[in-house]
């Protein structure tokens, strides 16, 4: 990952600012800080490391959880002293067990707690679950099931019937969503690259 130009020498302790937000869903999950240690760490490993103000030394978040951060993008502000980082979460990311730090309103768009739905599938592959029989088939199956909702969703705007076209479409989205999961693809993948055409 690119190492970032960042002013650590700022503040009298070193520290900067690390703003972590959810990937898929862009919820902000938690404020840590970093020394050039921790963010360099944090580049190497993959997984958001801080510096502990109270234990003084580098803490790599989930280390004794098991609830890791998955560094996704990194991004500086103008003034080079505050990080903001773009995370995939293994699980909660508060030690109360809660998704956030912060009590703020669940905003999270449906699709993204969806992705995260399918992708826990996909990871436990739960019995008698439709979504862990989609896996279990295969990328083929899961193309297949694509395919045919992509035809059905057509069919019913070209009948012009508007409710069984909603009722299709979202069968559509569901299994693309399950058929991205397979790829190892996310909703900020594609976010991503609908936005690089848009620059």
């Amino acid at each position: 990952m690119e190492k970032k130009e960042i002013d650590f020498g700022k503040n009298p302790d070193g520290l900067v600012p690390a703003i972590i937000q959810d990937v898929d869903t862009k919820k902000v999950l938690m404020l840590g800080y970093m020394d050039k240690a921790a963010y360099e760490k944090t580049l190497d490993s993959g997984l958001v490391t801080f510096w502990s103000r109270s234990r003084k030394t580098l803490w790599t978040k989930g280390e004794t959880s098991g609830n890791y951060l998955h560094v996704k993008e990194v991004f500086v502000d103008c003034d080079l002293d505050t990080l903001l980082i773009y995370a995939q979460p293994d699980g909660p990311t508060c030690h109360r067990g809660t998704i956030s730090c912060f009590d703020t309103p669940d905003e999270e768009g449906f699709l993204g707690r969806l992705q995260q739905v399918i992708r826990g599938r996909h990871e436990e592959m739960p019995e008698g679950h439709y979504t862990t029989r989609l896996f279990s088939a295969g990328v083929a199956k899961i193309s297949q099931k694509v395919g045919e909702e992509a035809v059905e969703t057509i069919l019913e705007a070209m009948r012009g019937d508007h409710e069984r076209y909603i009722y299709e479409a979202s069968d559509l989205l569901y299994h693309l969503l399950v058929l991205n999961e397979q790829m190892g693809i996310g909703i900020a993948d594609l976010e991503k690259e609908l936005l690089s055409r848009h620059k």
